[in-house]
């Protein structure tokens, strides 16, 4: 029987700067029992998400180098429990249903003295809350609720005070841009995955001679062709040395060569590098680079999961199908190319090919809940772990392994 620990969903949203960089993530957590109900007691479920369901998860696993925004209520707000929370990580968001008063403000400028972040959540400016304005860090404003022409007016009363604006609900570029010209400093939400081009994404070396080492490595091309195709791209073969310089433990010297580097890596781990240098930028590692960050926890989680609940053979070249499906699964946000134009340059099995472009089969119901996952659907994801027997506990398990890896690869970009 599952105990509440794992009938706990954990939803992750992005919360990214005017750089396009991510800095923090708002952590939502759903009972599966209350899917579709208000949870009558707020502050029991609160409590108990601060005092059994972080310190299971770790949150510095949860978060990575990033920021914590967690929602709290007004009995929550005013409980110790809030302080065994990191407080150099962690951003309090005042519900907009607390009610303000001295009690509420003291506590507030308690709260700060001891260093964490304030954010007041879904606010709308009124100067009744003039008070708290001096006291938070953070406004977050949810965008799809106010007019454009109240929007701008709210930014400027509120930007005058020196406070950090979030624009949250941020659901597409259009948006973005709309909110960044007003002023806006943070944004939150999975904008930045809809198919579109980001400018400020561009990756060290050329989408289409990635694509082509993929293409050789997909059809069991000789080494000599591919590292022939390396030594075109300087840049990416002085990744690959540093990649497998900084992953390989128990060398008594250092890497050198390229063919040394391609044969002590392997084809399997060179496919897998190859698939997520396509999202590495230039100038941002994985931690901070939004597509990097989604596509590799993507293709982990994916992995991780065709073992764990079997819908497919169990073998090592599945888990790998899984992971590049998870992985690719937002090469045409970052190259503004349709998903079948790239297909066709790559020599992928016809169950990755209808998982990428249709989510059918084995593969596509595991992107499918990958990107449920991502989207907070949590009745969803319930539904499909149904269809496949899988139990939320291996979710949970393969979720925070997946996020805690995905944190790790600061080191190979």
């Amino acid at each position: 029987m599952e105990n509440r620990e794992t009938n706990i969903f954990l939803g992750r949203q992005p919360i990214l700067d005017r750089e396009q960089s991510i800095v923090g993530y708002e952590l939502l957590f759903r009972s599966a029992d209350t899917l579709h109900a208000n949870i009558g007691d707020q502050a029991n479920v609160d409590s108990f998400v601060i005092s059994n369901v972080l310190s299971n998860f770790g949150i510095q696993e949860v978060l990575g180098k990033h920021k914590g925004f967690i929602n709290v209520t007004g009995a929550l707000l005013m409980s110790d429990l809030l302080e065994i929370l990191p407080r150099e990580q962690t951003v309090i968001e005042i519900l907009e249903t607390v009610e303000l008063s001295d009690a509420l403000l003291h506590r507030c400028r308690e709260l700060k003295e001891q260093g964490f972040t304030l954010a007041l959540d879904d606010n709308l400016y009124h100067p009744d809350y003039e008070p708290l304005y001096e006291i938070v860090d953070i406004v977050k404003i949810d965008v799809l609720q106010v007019p454009a022409d109240s929007l701008k007016q709210m930014v400027d009363l509120l930007s005058n005070r020196g406070l950090t604006l979030l624009a949250e609900k941020v659901e597409t570029i259009e948006q973005y841009h709309f909110c960044l010209d007003l002023g806006f400093d943070l944004f939150q939400g999975y904008y930045f995955a809809r198919p579109a081009v980001l400018n400020k994404r561009k990756v060290d070396v050329s989408g289409v001679a990635l694509l082509k080492l993929l293409e050789l490595i997909c059809r069991d091309a000789e080494i000599t062709e591919i590292e022939e195709a390396f030594k075109h791209n300087p840049n990416l073969t002085y990744n690959l040395l540093r990649l497998v310089n900084s992953v390989v433990i128990g060398m008594k010297e250092k890497i050198r060569t390229l063919r040394h580097a391609l044969v002590v890596l392997g084809m399997q781990q060179l496919k897998r590098w190859i698939q997520l240098a396509l999202f590495a930028s230039d100038k941002t590692g994985a931690a901070g680079n939004p597509l990097l960050e989604s596509a590799a926890t993507r293709g982990r989680l994916m992995e991780i999961l065709v073992k764990e609940w079997g819908p497919g053979p169990q073998d090592q070249d599945y888990s790998e199908s899984a992971f590049m499906t998870g992985v690719l699964s937002l090469v045409d946000v970052l190259l503004g190319t349709p998903m079948e134009k790239i297909l066709a340059q790559l020599n992928l099995a016809e169950e990755v090919r209808l998982a990428l472009l249709e989510r059918k089969g084995a593969l596509g119901s595991l992107l499918l809940l990958t990107e449920k996952l991502e989207n907070l659907d949590f009745a969803e994801v319930s539904q499909l772990l149904n269809q496949y027997h899988c139990s939320r506990e291996i979710l949970i398990t393969a979720q925070l392994e997946a996020i805690e890896w995905t944190n790790s690869l600061d080191e190979a970009f």
